[in-house]
């Protein structure tokens, strides 16, 4: 019987890293279910057994009882070598990683009083942020009387909008939320 203890008895290094997630399943002396429906290494079912039993089937063929659905009745277990499933997972999981892109959040910060070159400053900085694919939220704060007319403070926002509407799209429009008002704008989609 091939008992695995730690990640590190299996691969190397440079596979484990501390943001990769790999289900760990039961496997071997592990399992404590009385009967277990067993599955072979190709997928076919071999039938409902004691885990003992499983587990003397997979000890004959040198490979690990694998604990696969813990929630079925009876639960179901596979026999197969599960330190090869478990690099094949990571090295899934890497692969799929690559692939993705991360969207972020970049954050521009006006005022209700802001100049027209400032704006200017601040959209060309948001045209950068939307031209890199990323979401940006626009923030307006209120101070002092400008809470009497929040719809000034709306109208710059709108104002902003409109000099970054070529690269961007409203995610979410301009919305009060106490003191501040807050204004998503998302990427428009390459065809």
């Amino acid at each position: 019987m091939r008992i695995l203890e730690s990640p590190k008895f299996c691969f190397g290094l440079e596979f484990l890293s501390e943001d990769t997630v790999i289900k760990e399943l039961l496997i071997n002396n592990q399992i404590r279910e009385r009967e277990v429906r067993l599955l072979d290494q190709d997928g076919t079912q071999l039938g409902i057994m004691s885990s003992r039993e499983a587990s003397a089937i997979a000890d004959s063929r040198n490979l690990d009882l694998v604990l696969i659905s813990p929630t079925a009745k009876p639960p179901v277990c596979k026999i197969m070598d599960y330190g090869k499933y478990k690099y094949e997972m990571i090295k899934r999981e890497k692969e799929n990683r690559k692939n993705q892109k991360v969207v972020e959040i970049k954050e521009v910060r006006l005022s209700a009083t802001i100049d027209t070159g400032d704006m200017i400053t601040k959209s060309k900085q948001a045209l950068k942020f939307l031209s890199d694919e990323n979401r940006v939220k626009v923030s307006l704060r209120l101070r002092g009387r400008q809470m009497a007319r929040p719809e000034l403070a709306v109208k710059v926002m709108n104002e902003f909008f409109e000099m970054v509407k070529e690269k961007g799209q409203m995610d979410k429009p301009p919305v009060q939320e106490g003191r501040s008002i807050t204004m998503m704008l998302a990427p428009i989609a390459k065809k």
